[in-house]
């Protein structure tokens, strides 16, 4: 089971943005910008084009119901979809909500928040989800 798996497991704690049977988002502990968000199968499948059609289908159904809860819990131009990543073995699709192209570039300095703005964001996320 890689790490993902885990975190959607509930085997590794995680700040929970959104769930249901097959897909799980969280958000990275390392984040661009407040409110990054990534968005995995629950399902383990290394490249996202291994999925099968009707799988990423409603992977990208849910990543926009995520977006869609991200931009209104964190008001910004708009979320921006980044698969990017080898790091991990598992497909996963980063949400980061932006108003320049600049608030997505991973190569500058990640953002250092508390375990406290951490948990408000991502409820702030989960709750606009539930809505």
């Amino acid at each position: 089971m890689d790490i993902f798996s885990k975190i959607a497991a509930g085997e590794i704690p995680s700040y929970k943005c959104a769930e249901n049977d097959e897909f799980y988002a969280f958000l990275d502990i390392n984040p661009v910008a407040v409110g990054h968000t990534l968005v995995i199968p629950r399902r383990e499948v290394d490249y996202i084009f291994d999925m099968e059609d009707d799988e990423l289908g409603r992977f990208q159904q849910f990543a926009k119901q995520v977006a869609v809860a991200m931009k209104k819990a964190f008001p910004c131009r708009k979320v921006a979809q980044v698969v990017l990543g080898l790091e991990v073995p598992h497909a996963h699709i980063h949400l980061i909500p932006m108003n320049s192209e600049a608030d997505v570039d991973f190569r500058r300095e990640k953002l250092q928040l508390t375990p406290e703005q951490m948990k408000e964001t991502a409820e702030k996320i989960y709750a606009m989800f539930q809505q």
